[in-house]
């Protein structure tokens, strides 16, 4: 394929083979810094992260969330003042668990605070409350807060940006099981990408289960909640990404050119990719399968792709 110039020009769009893209993508490295610079790191750190004051506190974080612990922060909160206060407080809250038909002012309040929020909001009955109630005294009310905080995707740009580096995206269609996400986070900040991107809907959510599956990386690495995920590859494609498909009928990875500003999109291990997000993708990639297994665990997939844009980025 050409090299895609912002902004970007849509008859320009042809396959490109292994290796035939070179140039135009100085806009996503700051002016100034070395050559040495685009060499690929795979951990994305720093020298000065060597500060033993820094390691002290990355490996307190890596136990904690190995035991569950997040640093110490609750995920589950129960109760009226304790929700009311969290979203005082600017705390994320993923979902939100309602008693279907309460009405009381209280209730409204926090009602009003989640939508302002904009967070997912469930009415269920009663019985559903009880049963997810660790304390048995939710009143009614039931949080689902984050592990960790969101960012917003041009945050995760900007990391790019600042480390001298083409953007590294990792996009997630439908992955719902909080083990393949954590797996997925670990291996994105392993791999040096530079953040991964969620949809707000059907979507499993930073949970103290997707903290410890990831080993807390999901305290080191950008992590975006988008509302539209096939509006996010658009605005992505302007700002001169390319977006790589995770398909079985693809075409072989090893025949791509993952090189440069690049984001890869790994679906569910049922469904895979929704048609709506291949569409907008510009290639579609395929893992050699040479068993009698037919697929691939989404994680395993999201990590096998994740690697071969190292291998590719080392090798340029």
């Amino acid at each position: 394929m050409k090299n895609r110039e912002k902004p970007y020009n849509r008859k320009e769009r042809n396959d490109r083979p292994a290796g035939g893209r070179s140039g135009g993508r100085s806009d996503f490295r700051q002016s100034g810094r070395s050559a040495e610079r685009n060499d690929f790191r795979p951990s994305g750190r720093n020298a000065d992260r060597n500060d033993s004051r820094k390691s002290g506190r990355r490996q307190g974080a890596f136990e904690n969330a190995e035991n569950g612990m997040e640093d110490g922060e609750l995920t589950r909160l129960e109760g009226r003042n304790s929700v009311r206060e969290a979203y005082a407080a600017g705390k994320t809250i993923d979902k939100l668990y309602v008693l279907d038909g309460c009405m009381d002012e209280p209730v409204q309040r926090i009602l009003a605070q989640a939508r302002k929020a904009g967070t997912i909001i469930n009415f269920v009955t009663k019985d559903r409350l009880d049963a997810m109630s660790e304390t048995g005294v939710h009143q009614g009310v039931i949080a689902q807060a984050a592990a960790a905080e969101y960012c917003e995707v041009a945050d995760i740009l900007e990391e790019a940006r600042s480390r001298g580096e083409d953007p590294f995206l990792i996009l997630l269609d439908d992955i719902e099981d909080p083990h393949n996400l954590g797996a997925i986070i670990r291996t994105a900040n392993a791999a040096g990408a530079h953040g991964v991107v969620l949809p707000k809907r059907h979507a499993a959510t930073l949970t103290a289960t997707v903290a410890k599956a990831s080993a807390g990386a999901i305290h080191f690495t950008k992590i975006a909640k988008v509302t539209n995920l096939a509006s996010e590859i658009e605005k992505q494609k302007k700002e001169g990404i390319w977006v790589v498909c995770s398909a079985m009928d693809g075409k072989e990875m090893y025949d791509l050119d993952l090189r440069g500003p690049i984001a890869i999109v790994v679906g569910n291990e049922g469904n895979g990719v929704r048609p709506l997000i291949r569409e907008k993708c510009d290639l579609t990639a395929s893992i050699p399968l040479l068993g009698q297994i037919e697929s691939l665990n989404a994680s395993v997939a999201a990590g096998v792709l994740a690697y071969e844009v190292v291998r590719q980025r080392k090798m340029q």
